[in-house]
C-alpha cells in the first residue's frame, strides 16, 4: 500500500487544480486583429420574468470574427448578475485576447465596453434583484407589459455614448478596473450556462454572422429567444464549403488548408520528371497544383492559427 500511496497523492495534487476552472465553460479566443465595432441594435422586449439581457459580442471562429446576437436568458441562480466578456489588447503578445464573462453577485469589470441597453461600460443599470424577483428599469430596458409588471423608472442612469468600440486597448476603449471591481473579480463566479453555450454554438455555425461575409454589419443583431437547433435566424446559412460566390470565397481558405500536406509532399517528384521524355509538359501541368499548396499554406496557417 505504501508503494502506491505517494504516486496517487501526487496525481490528485496535479489533477484537482486543473479541474477547478471548469474548462467546458471557457472561451479561449485570441486574435491578431481588433474586432469590428459593436453594431447598433433595438432591444427586443423581455417576456420571461427574471430573465436578464445578455448583450451581443464578437466571438471568434475558424473563419474569423462572428457576431453572437444579444438575447434574454435566466441566471443560474437567484441574485446572480451577468458580467459581459470583452476583448483586451495584450501588449507583450501584440494580440487581442477574449476575457470570458461570468455570473456573480455583482457586475464586475468588462473593459469599459459600451454594449448598450444598460451595459454602458461600468456596471449595469437596466435592472436588479429585489428579493427573489428581478425588477426592470424601463428607462433603458424594453419589457412586454403583458408578462412583466415588476418595473421601475430611473432616467438618471441613461448614458448617451456614441462610442461603439468592441475592445479595450490602443485605438479603442481605455479603461482600467478600480479597486471595487478587482474585489468583485475575486467573488465566487459561475461560467456559461448550457443555454448560453447552445446559443453561441448556433451563432458560430451561421456563416451569415461572420464579419468576412457581413462586413461587420450582421443582419441578425439580437434574438428574442436564445438560439437552439430548432430556433435559428431566418437567414441562417450553415458553414458549408460550396464556393461559387464572393461571400463564400471568404470562408474557403480554411477548407483548402487540409490538402496542403499532400501538395507539399510533391517537390521530390521534379527530378524524376526531368528524366522523362516530355519534362516540359509534365512539369507545366503539375506546377499550378503545387504552387497554391506550397505558397498559400504558410499564410493561411498564420491567419487562422489564433482560432
Amino acid at each position: 500500500m505504501r508503494i502506491f500511496k505517494l504516486p496517487l497523492l501526487a496525481i490528485c495534487a496535479i489533477i484537482l487544480p486543473l479541474a477547478l476552472p471548469a474548462p467546458t465553460n471557457a472561451q479561449l479566443y485570441v486574435s491578431f486583429s481588433a474586432p469590428p465595432l459593436i453594431p447598433e441594435y433595438q432591444q427586443p422586449p423581455v417576456s420571461n420574468p427574471n430573465y436578464q439581457w445578455i448583450p451581443g459580442y464578437w466571438g471568434q471562429g475558424q473563419y474569423g470574427y462572428y457576431w453572437v446576437p444579444g438575447t434574454w436568458m435566466p441566471a443560474p441562480q437567484v441574485g446572480f448578475l451577468w458580467t459581459p466578456g470583452y476583448w483586451g489588447y495584450q501588449q507583450q503578445q501584440n494580440n487581442y485576447a477574449w476575457n470570458q464573462g461570468y455570473w456573480g453577485p455583482n457586475v464586475g469589470y468588462y473593459g469599459g465596453i459600451n454594449y448598450g441597453a444598460g451595459y454602458y461600460g461600468n456596471g449595469y443599470v437596466g435592472g436588479g434583484w429585489y428579493g427573489n424577483a428581478f425588477r426592470y428599469n424601463t428607462a433603458v430596458t424594453s419589457v412586454n407589459p403583458q408578462y412583466i409588471r415588476n418595473v421601475y423608472i430611473n432616467k438618471t442612469v441613461i448614458v448617451h455614448n456614441v462610442n461603439r468600440y468592441g475592445y479595450n486597448g490602443p485605438g479603442g476603449v481605455r479603461m482600467h478596473p478600480d479597486a471595487q471591481q478587482l474585489a468583485w473579480a475575486r467573488e465566487p463566479h459561475v461560467g456559461l450556462t448550457p443555454m448560453q453555450r447552445a446559443h453561441i454554438t448556433e451563432a458560430q455555425q451561421d456563416r451569415s454572422l461572420y464579419a468576412t461575409v457581413n462586413h461587420g454589419k450582421p443582419s441578425t443583431v439580437v434574438a428574442s429567444h436564445p438560439f437552439t437547433a430548432t430556433n435559428r435566424p431566418a437567414d441562417f446559412k450553415p458553414l458549408v464549403a460550396t464556393g461559387g460566390t464572393s461571400s463564400k470565397a471568404a470562408s474557403e481558405p480554411a477548407h483548402k488548408s487540409a490538402p496542403n500536406p499532400k501538395s507539399a509532399a510533391k517537390p521530390a517528384a521534379p527530378p524524376q520528371h526531368a528524366m522523362k521524355p516530355a519534362p516540359a509538359h509534365s512539369e507545366g501541368k503539375g506546377a499550378p497544383a503545387h504552387k497554391p499548396g506550397s505558397e498559400k499554406a504558410p499564410h493561411e496557417k498564420a491567419t487562422h492559427a489564433p482560432a
